[in-house]
C-alpha cells in the first residue's frame, strides 16, 4: 500500500545518510583522497548494493538475467554518466565559487533529474494536468529556490568570516564545468527510471514492493563504480599512492601503525556504507510515491541539503557568521522542508 508521506520520511532518512557519509572519511589519517574514496566506494557501489539486494529480494540473479540487455545497458550507462557529474562537482565550486557553482550544479540536477524522466518518456503533459503533478512541479521549483538561497547564505557566511577566496574563480571555465556537472549528476534519476522493467520483474518474482528498487541500484551503481574506479586508478598511478593501502605513507621511511591502517579501512567501510544507504532509503521512499515517483529526486536533493546544513551547524561551521547569512540560510532551509512536504501531500491526492 502506497503512503507518500511515509515515502517523504524515507527520503529524509536517505538525505541524512548522504549528508553524513563524509564524517567517517574526515577521521581517516595517512591516506590520500583516491585511496579512501576507492576503498569506501567498493562498499558504496559494489558490496552493499549486491548484499542488500540479495538479502531483501527474491531471485535476484534470475531477475537480472532475464532483464533485456537494452535495459541493463541503459541503467549502466546512466550510472556511468552520473559518475562524471559527481567527480566534477568540486571543480565547479572551485572555479565559480560556492554561491554560483553550488546553485547551478544542484539546481540543474534537481530540475533535470525530476522533470527530465517524464519529459523523456512523454508523460509530462499528463503530469501537468493533475493536481498531484502540479504539486510535484511546484515543489521542484521551490527546491530550486531553496538551493539558491542556501548557496547564497553559504557564500555570505564565508565572506563574513573571511574564508571565501576569490583567487581561483574563473567564471567562464566554471560555468562550463558546472553545466556539465549538473547535467551528468541528474543521470542517476534517469538510470532509476530506466530500471522500471527490473522493478516489475522483481515484483513478479515475489519481492515486497518496498524493496523493488534494490536490484536497479546494483546495475546503476556498477556504472558509477566504473567511472570512479578509473579516475581513482589514474590518480593512484599519477601520485604513486598505491602503497598506502598497506600502510606506507608518501613520506620516506614512514609507515602507519597496523591499528591505524585497520581503523582507516573500518572508517572507509562505514562512510561507504552510509553513502549507499542514501539510495537504499531512496528506493524505499520511491516505492511509496505512486504514479509520480519521479518527484522522489527533488525530495532526495532537498533532504541532502537540509541535513548537510544541519551537520554544518552542529560542527560549528556557522559560528560567528553574520545575521544576513543566517537569515538567508533559515529561509532556504524552510523552503526546502516545505517543498518536500508539499510534494508528499500532492502525491497523497492521487
Amino acid at each position: 500500500m502506497q503512503n507518500p508521506l511515509l515515502g517523504v520520511f524515507f527520503h529524509w532518512l536517505g538525505g541524512l545518510f548522504s549528508a553524513s557519509f563524509y564524517v567517517p572519511y574526515k577521521r581517516i589519517k595517512g591516506w590520500s583522497w583516491e585511496i579512501f574514496w576507492l576503498t569506501g566506494g567498493i562498499f558504496s557501489w559494489l558490496i552493499c548494493p549486491w548484499l542488500f539486494a540479495w538479502v531483501q529480494t527474491q531471485q535476484l540473479f534470475e531477475v537480472l538475467s532475464t532483464t533485456s540487455f537494452s535495459v541493463l545497458q541503459q541503467c549502466f550507462l546512466w550510472g556511468l554518466g552520473w559518475g562524471f557529474g559527481g567527480l566534477t562537482f568540486g571543480l565547479a565550486v572551485r572555479y565559480m565559487g560556492i554561491s554560483s557553482g553550488m546553485a547551478i550544479v544542484l539546481g540543474l540536477t534537481t530540475v533535470l533529474g525530476t522533470l527530465g524522466p517524464p519529459v523523456f518518456d512523454g508523460t509530462i503533459g499528463k503530469v501537468l494536468a493533475t493536481p498531484s503533478g502540479q504539486f510535484a512541479v511546484l515543489g521542484t521549483f521551490l527546491t530550486l529556490l531553496g538551493v539558491i538561497l542556501v548557496a547564497r547564505a553559504t557564500a555570505e557566511k564565508n565572506r563574513s568570516l573571511g574564508t571565501q577566496s576569490e583567487d581561483a574563480i574563473d567564471m567562464k571555465k566554471g560555468l562550463i564545468i558546472a553545466l556539465f556537472s549538473g547535467v551528468m549528476s541528474s543521470c542517476f534519476a534517469f538510470g532509476i527510471a530506466a530500471g522500471k522493467p527490473i522493478r516489475e520483474l522483481t515484483l513478479a518474482a515475489g519481492t515486497d514492493h518496498l524493496w523493488q528498487g534494490l536490484p536497479v541500484l546494483c546495475v546503476v551503481l556498477a556504472g558509477g563504480l566504473t567511472t570512479n574506479a578509473l579516475w581513482c586508478a589514474w590518480l593512484i598511478h599519477k601520485n604513486r599512492s598505491v602503497a598506502e593501502f598497506t600502510g606506507h605513507t608518501q613520506q620516506q621511511n614512514q609507515r602507519l601503525a597496523s591499528d591505524r591502517v585497520l581503523k582507516n579501512y573500518l572508517l572507509a567501510a562505514l562512510g561507504g556504507s552510509f553513502w549507499y544507504f542514501q539510495f537504499f532509503f531512496y528506493t524505499m521512499g520511491e516505492s511509496h510515491m505512486g504514479d509520480y515517483e519521479f518527484s522522489s529526486w527533488t525530495i532526495h536533493m532537498a533532504s541532502i541539503i537540509i541535513f548537510s546544513t544541519l551537520w554544518g551547524l552542529a560542527l560549528m561551521e556557522w559560528k560567528g557568521a553574520n545575521r544576513k547569512s543566517r537569515l538567508l540560510l533559515l529561509l532556504g532551509i524552510s523552503l526546502l522542508v516545505l517543498s518536500t512536504i508539499l510534494i508528499g501531500v500532492g502525491n497523497s491526492l492521487q
